[in-house]
């Protein structure tokens, strides 16, 4: 085998993604339409209706209860003192609200179910 056709064999070889697919508002709209026969723009306003309450609802400070899914809820982070990786240096980190989410049974026995990669 010459060096010219081992190059050319390596130009053709395409990579695999490596890890989990991203999946986006839209492709899931999609696949929601298809599965029910509804129209894709409508399904995506509805996708986006609902992801528009739970911000609304969280910031509001109301958890958001989805059976087997999980739970959102906003919690306080306690003031810290943190240090700067590149000085040293101490800095304080003030108190601050953040959600947390807390996966349901379902959805933890299908992650635990996926292969490591």
């Amino acid at each position: 085998m010459s060096d010219d056709s081992a190059s050319e064999t390596t130009k053709t070889t395409e990579a695999l993604p490596v890890g989990p697919a991203t999946i986006t508002k839209r492709e899931l709209a999609e696949r929601i339409a298809e599965e029910h026969n509804l129209g894709q723009v409508q399904t995506l306003a509805v996708i986006q209706s609902f992801l528009d309450h739970v911000v609304i609802e969280l910031s509001k400070g109301n958890r958001l209860e989805f059976r087997d899914f999980g739970v959102f809820e906003t919690v306080t982070r306690k003031a810290r003192t943190a240090l700067n990786p590149k000085t040293l240096e101490k800095v304080p980190v003030k108190s601050r609200r953040v959600v947390k989410f807390k996966v349901g049974r379902l959805l933890k026995q299908k992650v635990e179910h996926l292969p490591a990669t």
